[in-house]
């Protein structure tokens, strides 16, 4: 759809912002959003006028789409934008908070996806703004068009959906845990806290020396630091480790936590759960986990190989 929409439509670039958590979708089965910022930058990987953003995150605050575009549309002034969706999206959109707001904000080009083209078209949104929606023909002004503007593009149908691939994901995932320990079915996935966009102060080695000094005291194994310096704004190192047990990630997350609530705010995930725990502490972010679910997710490999600059670090 992004390669279809920069020709159709004459864009200079398609930015995929990457959503810290869809409101409309459960956080129970999504990856975390490390993860899935990664990911994506691996399917662009080579498509130079493809630029895979963590803004939203970096937002903080409210996940709705109307913010996100507010916010853009006050830092980026004179950029002119066009937002891309399925026609899926088309039809619920009038679940979205103030989705009136968005077509007023910026103008927007709807790709069909299978068996959604006639409620899309049918649906409140369209029947409300049928006077605004642009011929195919003039689709390549779309992005100078004053919003209200709206073009449909009956393109090639692709059945590929982001719910069902997480939910096959998900099954594969307790499939081969369940195999490895019959008593795990399930796993809980995190996303960590949105960040904000104020840029942080470095980490001082005593805070990295005194995570690692805790977790060895834990009797933590295999822990690994991560420079993410030029590979990501969300933080300067990413330490990972191990604990046997559920009982042992969940006693070095409170070691840890006890030592850094000290000097300053933390935020902890997946404590109740004890199979991945996520701390954000500013400038570190720690990951601890049990060694079949660390096994499985690998974030070393993730995160150790080369990785394309962050948009703010080329900045």
């Amino acid at each position: 759809m992004s390669l279809l929409a920069l020709r159709c439509l004459a864009l200079d670039e398609v930015w995929w912002l990457v959503s810290p958590q869809n409101p409309l979708k459960p956080v129970a089965g999504m990856a975390p959003f490390v993860l899935r910022l990664e990911r994506a930058r691996r399917v662009a990987a080579g498509q130079k006028r493809i630029v895979v953003s963590d803004l939203e995150n970096r937002l903080g605050g409210s996940t709705y789409s109307a913010d996100t575009l507010r916010a853009l549309r006050r830092r980026l002034p004179r950029q002119r934008f066009v937002w891309l969706m399925g026609a899926d999206n088309l039809v619920q959109l009038r679940r979205w908070q103030r989705w009136n707001e968005i077509f007023r904000t910026v103008a927007i080009a709807v790709f069909d996806r299978p068996s959604h083209s006639l409620k899309a078209l049918a649906g409140l949104p369209a029947r409300r703004l049928s006077r605004h929606r642009v011929p195919i023909s003039a689709a390549r002004r779309l992005a100078e068009m004053k919003p209200p503007a709206w073009v449909f593009f009956h393109s090639r149908l692709d059945r590929s959906s982001a719910t069902r691939i997480r939910s096959e994901r998900q099954g594969m995932l307790s499939q081969t845990l369940t195999e490895q320990r019959p008593e795990l079915s399930t796993i809980t996935t995190l996303t960590p806290r949105a960040r904000p966009m104020q840029p942080q102060p470095a980490a001082s080695p005593s805070l990295l020396e005194l995570i690692q000094k805790t977790l060895e005291d834990g009797k933590a194994e295999d822990i690994v630091t991560i420079e993410l310096a030029g590979k990501t704004t969300i933080a300067d190192q990413m330490v990972i480790a191990s604990g046997r047990s559920t009982r042992q990630v969940v006693a070095l997350t409170e070691h840890l936590e006890e030592a850094l609530s000290r000097r300053m705010r933390i935020s902890v995930e997946g404590k109740a759960q004890g199979d991945w725990v996520l701390i954000d502490a500013s400038d570190v972010i720690v990951h601890l986990f049990r060694p079949e679910i660390r096994a499985y997710y690998n974030l070393e490999k993730l995160w150790g190989e080369t990785l394309p600059e962050s948009e703010a670090a080329r900045q």
